[in-house]
């Protein structure tokens, strides 16, 4: 049997804000925005390189905007995606070294927070399973 993780829902009180943010601040894809009938609008967006998106919208969730927290995004040059990223108007922490993995972290504009990891090195990966 095989599963994917394909679509994440994220809450956010103001739709257009949030594609907004994602697009222009983090440069996701907007692969799609539809009113599939009054009250439920959905906003697929996907990062850069992923296989997985994420959905705003209206109609579509109980969550809390602002609730979400831990999504990560994993990046070959975690220093370089920070520095566009912050170029773009974005507010990302600094860059912190966790024994070998690079982090840093932002939030959407209504709190949801996220993760930004560097790719685990193939030493630290090695020590870590070993």
């Amino acid at each position: 049997m095989e599963m994917r993780l394909e679509v994440v829902q994220v809450p956010v009180s103001d739709v257009d804000r949030a594609k907004a943010f994602y697009t222009e601040k983090l440069g996701f894809v907007l692969d799609h925005d539809v009113e599939h009938f009054p009250g439920m609008r959905v906003v697929q967006l996907t990062p850069p390189g992923s296989p997985t998106s994420v959905v705003i919208g209206t109609g579509m969730t109980a969550m809390e905007p602002g609730s979400l927290e831990g999504l990560q995004l994993v990046a070959p040059d975690l220093p370089a995606l920070r520095a566009e990223l912050v170029d773009r108007g974005a507010d990302v922490s600094e860059v912190q070294d966790m024994g070998g993995v690079l982090f840093a972290h932002f939030a959407d504009p209504d709190g949801n927070r996220w993760v930004l990891q560097g790719a685990t090195p193939p030493a630290v990966r090695e020590a870590h399973t070993a």
